[in-house]
């Protein structure tokens, strides 16, 4: 979402850097099977079929769910890694409280987008239909998101793990192919989506080095 919005100027005049944990742009690697099963079984158009407009694991049916998938032979540990990929650095004895606080819910429409731009390996606009498309874009095909179009005058510090199954590394790389201006960078082989937020060694390992940055920016700035 932050690359994409970055692409439009009035956007970016608003920001004075930014830093971003493993950000997805491109899916075209994925590796989760779980979520690649759920694309090839189209459940997006299957739940904008049924007329399902919000996805809400908080309601009554969705909270039945999480109950379901969480209580009994599995854990809902194993069920987040088969979404994110391996965390290496994860408590998951705290998955009950984080659980009352996640997943927030979502538009069908998002996870109908999401699993547009998994099927065509791409980063682009919400795909309509030709003809819809032709009355939103005046194209037949929804634009690509131009990330080369990203100021070099945005200061951007970035976060990537090597065990990631949704920002896959060959599609973080990718990414920064297409940025004019190279981020500052931290990879971390053995982290997967989860440990950038919620490894026990975040501090450590993740946000004194983004600290580091933002100061970095702050100080350039009051030198103007």
């Amino acid at each position: 979402m932050s690359l994409a919005a970055f692409t439009k100027p009035d956007i970016v005049e608003m920001v004075k850097a930014a830093a971003l944990l493993c950000p997805i742009s491109y899916l075209d690697h994925i590796t989760t099977n779980f979520v690649l099963r759920l694309v090839k079984m189209r459940l997006d158009e299957i739940i904008l079929g049924l007329g399902i407009h919000e996805l809400n694991f908080k309601s009554n049916m969705g909270t039945q769910i999480m109950d379901m998938m969480c209580e009994g032979h599995i854990h809902c540990d194993i069920w987040l890694s088969a979404i994110t990929g391996k965390n290496c650095c994860f408590n998951d004895s705290r998955i009950d409280f984080y659980l009352e606080y996640e997943p927030h819910p979502s538009s069908s429409k998002n996870l109908h987008h999401l699993f547009q731009m998994i099927r065509k390996g791409n980063f682009a606009m919400y795909d309509y239909g030709m003809w819809k498309n032709l009355m939103h874009y005046k194209q037949p095909e929804p634009p690509e998101f131009d990330i080369s179009q990203i100021p070099t005058s945005l200061p951007l510090w970035m976060g990537y793990g090597g065990n990631d199954a949704l920002a896959d590394v060959i599609d973080v790389q990718h990414t920064l192919k297409q940025l004019k201006r190279k981020p500052d960078l931290l990879y971390i082989e053995e982290y997967g989506h989860i440990d950038f937020l919620l490894s026990i060694r975040a501090k450590e390992d993740v946000y004194d080095d983004m600290i580091m940055f933002f100061n970095s920016v702050q100080k350039i700035s009051s030198f103007k």
